[in-house]
């Protein structure tokens, strides 16, 4: 397809004037990906799995070997027997339910404030509804360090120490889920339908289980997935109001795992494999759904 440039007189220009759009630009056609692109692609794909990998080989050699150079860089043989007695010393089984029960908990309780706050702060007309979206955001500024100290005396005071419940309380509420929700129902939830559903006699809490949760369900799975995730992982906070012998989460669980006088990484590395697995057994899973989240999300906005 081409375009003919014509002078003021109207007669068309030599040919030589003429302008080709390049094969991209034309209507129906398509970008493909050239050698570039797909060295660039594996590459990001290499060093993204790379550190899974040396964990796996890291769990299946013996610490004397992990001390040599250079290091071993393909499996070993005690891989199974590095993982028994992983999951034995640091009592793994008990820390996976903790740590699901907690994750659990914390991730549906987030999606669920998380959207309703979030159509409130989008759709909903009140006094002050900027300024306390303001205060939402300015609490994404502070570091969570500044509360350990305070958190700490508080679940001492109600002597829940070594309780699940220390850990999960804290986490019920996200600012960063709020503002996320907020953002998505800005663009994916059209007023017209909420108009619709307040003409036909829906309050505001029928608005929100028939209209809201629906139109954001694309959202709520990523920010599900991303909360669990973030649960799971979560280190710091667990290690302080629980211990390796009693309640343990995953991450405290491992941080005992390998001690004495000289660590034993390839303990610590089979720990700490097992407690990637779950993560990538759920995204194996529902992993499909995310992504079609996230675009379907992508072409409402």
């Amino acid at each position: 397809m081409t375009t003919t440039l014509t002078d003021a007189s109207g007669d068309a220009p030599p040919k030589a004037a003429r302008v080709r759009r390049p094969k991209a630009a034309r209507a129906g056609g398509q970008l493909h990906a050239g050698p570039v692109a797909y060295a660039v692609l594996v590459l990001f794909t290499l060093g993204s799995l790379f550190p899974l990998v040396w964990t796996a080989i890291a769990a299946s050699r013996d610490n004397n070997r992990l001390a040599q150079t250079p290091p071993p860089f393909w499996f070993g043989s005690n891989l199974m027997h590095n993982l028994r007695i992983a999951w034995t010393d640091a009592n793994l089984g008990k820390a996976f339910l903790n740590t699901t029960i907690v994750a659990g908990v914390s991730a549906a309780t987030i999606v669920f404030l998380s959207t309703v706050a979030g159509f409130a702060f989008a759709k909903l007309r009140f006094r002050g509804r900027n300024g306390l979206m303001l205060v939402v955001i300015g609490t994404m500024m502070v570091p969570p360090q500044l509360s350990i100290i305070p958190l700490y005396m508080m679940v001492a005071k109600l002597d829940w120490s070594d309780q699940l419940q220390a850990v999960i309380l804290p986490s019920l509420v996200s600012a960063f889920g709020v503002f996320f929700m907020r953002q998505y129902l800005l663009q994916a939830l059209p007023d017209e339908l909420i108009e619709a559903a307040r003409v036909d006699g829906a309050n505001s809490w029928r608005v929100v289980w028939h209209v809201v949760f629906p139109a954001a369900r694309p959202a709520m799975a990523v920010l599900g997935m991303l909360m669990f995730v973030q649960s799971w992982n979560d280190f710091l906070w667990p290690f302080l109001v629980l211990s390796q012998n009693g309640n343990p989460t995953v991450q405290v669980a491992i941080a005992g795992l390998g001690r004495g006088y000289t660590p034993d990484q390839s303990l610590i590395m089979a720990g700490a494999l097992l407690g990637t697995l779950p993560l990538l057994l759920v995204f194996a899973i529902f992993g499909k759904q995310i992504v079609g989240g996230i675009m379907q999300g992508a072409v409402k906005g």
